[in-house]
């Protein structure tokens, strides 16, 4: 299978998810603006996604800002620039044939869920790799 083009990853995300914003940058990158919502209960959180075909899919939330939890611990799951750690890029776990709509925004969705978890509870249930 071949690689999806930045068309066909805005094409996908507009059908399947009409309320975002998804745009193209340039010829070969991309960017969605939108707003997740894990539960009914949480938070509405306001993200953006930046893709582009060399590097791996960058998304943040915009709004409200990410904040440590009771224990004043760090958030957990997070690259510098507070990008959110979704997957692991070693295992390929994300290929440049899937399609962000599928992958990238339902993770981003529950790794808002077990941010919130975390802030309840103190633990992060999601699972992943910790960096130390």
């Amino acid at each position: 299978m071949r690689d999806r083009s930045i068309a066909e990853q805005i094409a996908s995300m507009k059908s399947k998810f009409p309320q975002f914003s998804a745009k193209f940058t340039s010829h070969c990158s991309m960017k969605v603006i939108g707003n997740l919502r894990p539960t009914s209960r949480s938070t509405v959180y306001e993200f953006e996604l930046k893709f582009n075909l060399v590097d791996k899919p960058k998304i943040r939330i915009v709004s409200p800002a990410l904040r440590k939890n009771f224990k004043a611990e760090e958030i957990p799951h997070l690259y510098p620039g507070e990008l959110l750690c979704l997957y692991r890029p070693k295992y390929g776990e994300f290929k440049r044939t899937d399609f962000l709509c599928d992958t990238i925004i339902p993770w981003a969705s529950l790794w808002l869920y077990y941010y919130e978890v975390w802030h309840m509870t103190g633990l992060w249930l999601g699972g992943g790799e910790h960096l130390e």
